[in-house]
């Protein structure tokens, strides 16, 4: 992408997400991937503000989750909480405004389809959280937050089982101890690596999921167990994010 085509794709993002930085500095770095700034560093590229953002969206959907859900207990909040910071769900968010088409990439992530990479996009949206915070405080991160994330959050009437908690009860429902989850591989560049990890439960043989984390390979594990022994489960829906009138920096 040019210099020309990548100031365009911000500019469209920032009406996308209704958000105009005061700092455009910070813009910048939140869609800077490591590959395009190998001559500078891992700090010039987002990965500092993706660990800010992943804390400014945790506080900000357990805050949206405690006024949405108030009868709801510790537990039940907790589980709506992983799901909706999950990595998968923050790259379905990212995907539904766009964010791929905007992230500056090295050519060879651009070659291998990183615009449409689960782990970065959830990365890149995390960051670009993180640098509105920095940019326009929390109460203005807050609300982009509640703005892409408010349907997702309020969709489901009972809080999302994933496969790993569905397969846990299952095997302590018939006596079992809790599953067994290993790496048994490990593929990819260390910066983007595809994980491989075997469940295993007595009497039973083992499953094999991958993923681009841990979680996600566990999570694909234990899928493939659940569906080998006919278990069935429902799973969270995905929802696309409300539309609300723009905010900036200024107020």
């Amino acid at each position: 992408m040019t210099t020309r085509g990548h100031r365009t794709a911000r500019r469209e993002l920032s009406e996308r997400i209704g958000y105009q930085f005061g700092n455009e500095d910070l813009f910048e770095l939140a869609l800077s991937h490591v590959s395009s700034v190998r001559d500078r560093g891992r700090v010039a590229s987002y990965q500092r503000l993706e660990f800010l953002g992943d804390r400014v969206l945790g506080l900000a959907v357990a805050e949206l989750l405690f006024a949405a859900f108030p009868k709801a207990d510790e537990g039940e909040l907790s589980k709506r909480l992983a799901e909706l910071v999950r990595q998968e769900t923050c790259a379905e968010v990212a995907r539904a405004f766009d964010l791929g088409a905007a992230i500056r990439l090295g050519p060879s992530e651009v070659n291998s389809g990183g615009r449409k990479r689960t782990a970065i996009l959830a990365d890149v949206c995390e960051a670009l959280i993180g640098a509105v915070f920095l940019d326009g405080g929390y109460p203005v991160a807050a609300a982009l937050v509640e703005r892409l994330w408010g349907e997702r959050l309020r969709t489901a009437a009972r809080p999302p089982r994933d496969a790993k908690t569905v397969l846990q009860e299952w095997a302590q429902g018939r006596g079992l101890p809790t599953p067994n989850y290993r790496e048994v591989g490990r593929s990819g560049p260390q910066h983007n690596p595809m994980f491989r990890i075997s469940v295993e439960l007595p009497n039973l043989a083992p499953a094999e999921g991958v993923g681009r984390s841990k979680r996600a390979a566990e999570q694909a594990a234990a899928a493939l167990l659940l569906e080998r022994e006919g278990v069935e489960f429902a799973k969270a829906v995905p929802a696309q994010p409300a539309q609300s009138a723009p905010v900036n920096a200024n107020g």
